[in-house]
């Protein structure tokens, strides 16, 4: 059995709870900012990669509100930079090694700020459940900290100047992490995500762009940054989501009394009981049907915060990192069995 399960470390957006929670599963604000002087990062040398970092450490060092630390990336072994990923700290780019990258996150791991990953400066804060205002407050304020110390690339017909012509203008991008496993079930979950592609808004998988949606969990964000104002931006995202809500809830409503949908969730509960090997993404998967079922009603002997906490716990860096070395596939899935059922008893 595992020995480190009490020392198990979440991030405080993924512990947490906040509105909406039994669908939205994080909130997030990124913001994209570059110094002036400098090339893009896929342009610049070591040197001048090296001289941002020094810009920005002396930048954030000043700012005594928020406790971020800053970490290189070039000295963090590749398990430690995939448990970053898992944890939504940093992006699978910025895990890739290379020089001249680092990231500053702070105590609670809501806060993290990427240095040189595609912009100088990515810039995002994390909540739990659908609170993207308190998210942009905490955001906006840091953003207006940097900008104080820092000369930012800004133009006044283009807006932020970024490496990719996407960001341009705000350079924020507001994203909501969203449980659909009810829309899944019964087959509308193509239409609503259509219907979303529709209203200028993109949805991707758990890791964001170019992965693929892991236990029903689906990222919606905006696609444009250009001509549209932050607060423009924000209340559309906003709109969108609270009606990926009601459809979700609906689909729930119409799925209460279902029994092939009842069964699938208790045998979904009694495979994570017993099953002695799990895949991350079959453990995904059954863990979604429980959840589902805790939020419908069905099942009432799971805490919900276990749930939440184990769809991040399950994923191979975690794993390994609470094992403290690195472990073959087949050995990972064995843990992760293990892990799942410990965490049910408690």
């Amino acid at each position: 059995m595992l020995n480190n399960i009490g020392n198990r470390s979440l991030s405080q957006w993924i512990s947490g709870e906040g509105p909406d929670s039994d669908i939205v599963f994080s909130s997030r604000i990124r913001l994209a900012r570059n110094l002036e002087k400098y090339p893009f990062p896929n342009r610049a040398s070591k040197e001048e990669k090296k001289a941002v970092i020094t810009e920005v450490r002396e930048a954030i060092s000043s700012i005594e509100d928020y406790k971020l630390h800053y970490i290189e990336m070039a000295d963090l072994p590749e398990l430690e930079r995939e448990l970053l990923v898992e944890k939504h700290l940093i992006s699978p780019v910025h895990a890739i090694d290379g020089p001249g990258k680092g990231v500053f996150i702070d105590d609670n791991e809501n806060i993290s700020i990427m240095v040189n990953e595609e912009d100088h400066i990515r810039l995002q804060v994390l909540t739990a459940g659908s609170q993207l205002k308190e998210a942009w407050n905490i955001a906006n304020e840091l953003d207006d900290k940097l900008e104080d110390k820092l000369d930012i690339a800004f133009s006044k017909k283009w807006g932020y100047l970024t490496a990719c012509p996407t960001n341009l203008g705000t350079g924020l991008r507001v994203s909501v992490m969203v449980h659909l496993p009810a829309l899944n079930l019964t087959n509308n979950i193509g239409r609503m995500l259509t219907a979303v592609s529709q209203l200028g808004l993109a949805v991707r998988g758990l890791y964001g762009e170019g992965s693929e949606s892991i236990g029903h969990l689906y990222q919606i964000s905006n696609q444009v940054t250009l001509g549209h104002s932050e607060k423009d931006i924000m209340e559309n995202l906003g709109t969108v989501t609270q009606e990926v809500i009601n459809q979700e809830r609906k689909a729930r409503e119409a799925l209460q009394k279902d029994i092939k949908v009842i069964d699938n969730i208790k045998r979904s509960y009694g495979i994570l009981k017993y099953a002695h090997q799990l895949s991350s993404d079959e453990a995904m998967r059954l863990l979604s049907n429980v959840k589902l079922g805790i939020d419908m009603g069905i099942i009432d002997y799971v805490d919900d915060k276990v749930l939440r906490e184990l769809m991040i716990l399950i994923r191979p860096a975690h794993i390994q990192k609470m094992h403290g070395k690195e472990l073959a596939a087949l050995e990972r899935d064995i843990k992760r069995a293990e892990l799942i059922q410990a965490l049910l008893k408690s």
